[in-house]
């Protein structure tokens, strides 16, 4: 049976590792890029060069980009609330709670699914399967990015449409942190003989950088990012405002100083 994987990709670290471990384990892969009126919005520009780079390497991926921004505005967070300012720190600090865009992937798993349905109709031999980047270092902060809350909103897709027997869940980083992911996108880009820097320098974390994608890697997601890629022993492809001394170094002040506290 062939295999399709729909994912959400943001452009980020997780959903970028997640496309490259679908095209090394042989799915067919369509991809949606949400526009929600997020601050970082560059991140769908740093996904289309991605998927641009896997076209010119003979890996193609429907990629198509849903603008939900009129409907998401109604929403309350630092992420999509030009007044109210990105919180820095920790990435499980409670200041990052601002940072919660209410029933988000609720939404884009709703979007996903329904993209799942009408691929189905066409393709009914295939496996169909829901993919997203959970991870388990987004557990603390936000609670539709656990395995409990996937496992009850399948359960009401199934419950809610008719043809439902071939669409399934693919979540590999739900229990991961940041650098397993990381070091999952490794193994998958040798066996896709692709280059890790050139694709990772072409993603984005911060929820709060600049235009051209630059950061000062304070936010709670530069954080985790910076920490995730010394951990594995790499630096991080991508520019800061500051070098990569500096922002390593604050990354590592602040995960003390929060280790200390708790």
């Amino acid at each position: 049976m062939n295999k399709i994987a729909l994912i959400s990709l943001s452009g980020g670290i997780d959903s970028t590792s997640l496309l490259l471990n679908l095209l090394s384990n042989n799915y067919t892969t369509y991809a949606l890029s949400f526009n929600y009126g997020q601050k970082h919005k560059i991140e769908i520009d740093k996904a289309k060069i991605n998927i641009s780079y896997l076209k010119d390497n003979n890996y193609t991926v429907t990629h198509k980009i849903v603008d939900i921004s009129d409907c998401m505005n109604i929403l309350k967070s630092s992420l999509t609330n030009s007044k109210e300012d990105i919180p820095e720190g920790h990435y499980e600090e409670t200041n990052m709670y601002s940072t919660v865009v209410p029933n988000r992937n609720a939404i884009f798993s709703s979007i996903l699914y329904g993209y799942a349905l009408t691929i189905a109709k066409n393709k009914p031999k295939s496996k169909i399967y829901l993919s997203l980047g959970a991870h388990s270092g987004d557990h603390t902060i936000y609670p539709d990015c656990r395995i409990e809350f996937y496992k009850h909103i399948m359960k009401s897709f199934k419950l809610g449409n008719w043809n439902t027997d071939n669409i399934d869940l693919y979540l590999p980083y739900i229990n991961l942190d940041k650098s397993q992911i990381l070091e999952d996108a490794i193994n998958s880009v040798k066996k896709l003989n692709l280059d890790f820097k050139t694709i990772f320098k072409n993603t984005i974390t911060s929820y709060n950088p600049t235009e051209n994608g630059l950061s000062d890697g304070k936010t709670g997601s530069d954080i985790e990012r910076i920490l995730a890629f010394d951990k594995i022993g790499l630096k991080d492809p991508i520019k800061y405002n500051y070098s990569w001394d500096e922002v390593l170094s604050n990354a590592k002040t602040v995960e003390s100083n929060f280790k200390q506290k708790n």
